[in-house]
């Protein structure tokens, strides 16, 4: 009868303090700014810093362009003479001279053309540095999600191992279990909160990534991401993908448009090797002579002329020969280019159908399973059926099983990113 009425309170004790929470040494409380996705991508556009500094690329390109167009200055020459001869006062003379550079061969042209297809260029490394952006943005903000849930799960398994620990301390001042059995309990929960600490650092160091990613990062606040990594299900063809990645994908476009920069820059070289025309007009001032020997009249005479140079240079044909090879070398980078697409569409499109076919191994009830194995074993160690050691090993299983499940929603997710972004496609949005 004693028995009966000890067991009873013990079982009274056990239940109320299971019932209380203890994670008050977990920093939960930091303040922090909640943002939802397309937010987020918005801001991202707008404010990321490496985003902004690329974007002056195509600001500098299109003034190179208009530095290209520039005409080759004339030169203005001014001189004056003095032979020296003051007994036989033969005076001055002054001399003025404009001189200017006629191009020929069309190298303005092939200038001007080589500068905007630079520009072309440029804007689209530009674009294409953005879908990189926003894919690595797209999947800091996955995995700012990830580690949240990875957090709490650390955490409900602490608290249930605490809970033991406390009521078990109990148990052991009733003289129901061992000062060993209240050690151990003791021993693991507290093993489980170094588990806690390391992934609420790890959830923190997630948030602060997004701060970088969105160009401001506030001393005391942290931007928290919602969103549910659930939702991540499409349906492609691979065919078409590979088709679609042939016709979006910025790089491959780059790649295009580096072919159309060599033969523009070869169409340069070869206009550089036509000879060009120096063309010269001047005005030459004589003052009077007035000796006696051959005096003369101060006199005006006008002069023009054309230069000719002698490019002995073009015998060398170096530069004209790396230009050719330039245009070889994009050739193959293209070709390259549209090769490595279809493999890395292709790997993305295996890797994809794996992380849906992980996922819906836990709609087979692998999370349901193991919860009940671990709420029974929790049942059997509160009414002195079982031993703490399968209560732990129960509750590793479901917490393995949690953080895997978790894992396995981000690998999803961040494969589906990571064939959207080399098929050159975007829809993602949750």
């Amino acid at each position: 009868m004693i028995k009966n009425i000890k067991q009873k309170w013990v079982t009274l004790l056990i239940l109320l303090v299971f019932s209380a929470v203890s994670n008050a040494q977990v920093d939960t409380t930091f303040v922090s700014v909640k943002m939802n996705y397309p937010d987020f991508l918005s801001l991202v556009s707008k404010n990321n810093l490496g985003y902004a500094a690329e974007k002056f690329n195509v600001e500098i390109a299109q003034a190179n362009t208009e530095a290209s167009k520039v005409f080759p200055d004339p030169e203005l020459a001014v001189g004056a003479s003095d032979n020296g001869q003051r007994r036989m006062q033969m005076g001055y003379g002054f001399s003025t001279e404009l001189s200017w550079t006629l191009e020929l061969g069309g190298k303005r042209k092939a200038r001007i053309n080589v500068a905007k297809s630079t520009a072309e260029l440029t804007k689209t490394l530009v674009e294409d540095y953005f879908r990189n952006l926003r894919a690595e943005a797209t999947l800091n903000y996955l995995t700012g999600l990830k580690q949240k849930q990875v957090f709490k799960v650390q955490l409900n398994s602490y608290t249930i191992l605490k809970n033991i620990a406390s009521t078990d301390s109990i148990r052991f001042k009733l003289g129901s279990i061992t000062e060993i059995d209240a050690r151990q309990s003791k021993l693991e929960a507290n093993s489980m909160l170094n588990d806690v600490y390391q992934s609420e650092a790890d959830w923190k160091s997630a948030l602060l990534e997004l701060g970088t990613m969105l160009g401001n990062q506030k001393a005391d606040t942290l931007y928290l991401p919602s969103g549910d990594l659930t939702k991540f299900e499409r349906m492609f063809d691979l065919n078409e993908l590979i088709v679609t990645a042939q016709n979006n994908r910025t790089d491959l476009l780059a790649a295009l448009k580096n072919k159309n920069v060599a033969q523009e820059v070869l169409k340069l070289t070869k206009a550089n090797r036509v000879l060009d025309l120096g063309l010269s007009l001047g005005v030459e001032s004589a003052s009077v002579v007035s000796n006696v020997v051959a005096p003369t009249p101060s006199s005006n005479a006008v002069s023009a002329g054309i230069t000719i140079p002698l490019k002995f240079s073009n015998q060398y044909k170096g530069e004209l020969k790396a230009a050719e090879f330039i245009v070889q070398q994009a050739d193959a980078l293209y070709k390259q280019t549209e090769l490595q697409i279809q493999i890395e569409v292709r790997k993305a499109w295996f890797a994809y159908l794996t992380a849906q076919k992980q996922v819906k191994q836990f709609d087979t009830g692998l999370l349901a399973d193991a919860k009940k194995l671990l709420d029974g074993k929790v049942y059997s160690y509160k009414r002195g059926e079982t031993t703490f050691l399968d209560v732990l090993n129960a509750q590793r299983t479901y917490n393995e099983t949690q953080l895997s499940y978790h894992e396995t929603l981000y690998n999803y997710a961040a494969a589906l990113v990571e064939l959207e972004k080399t098929a050159g496609i975007w829809d993602i949005n949750f």
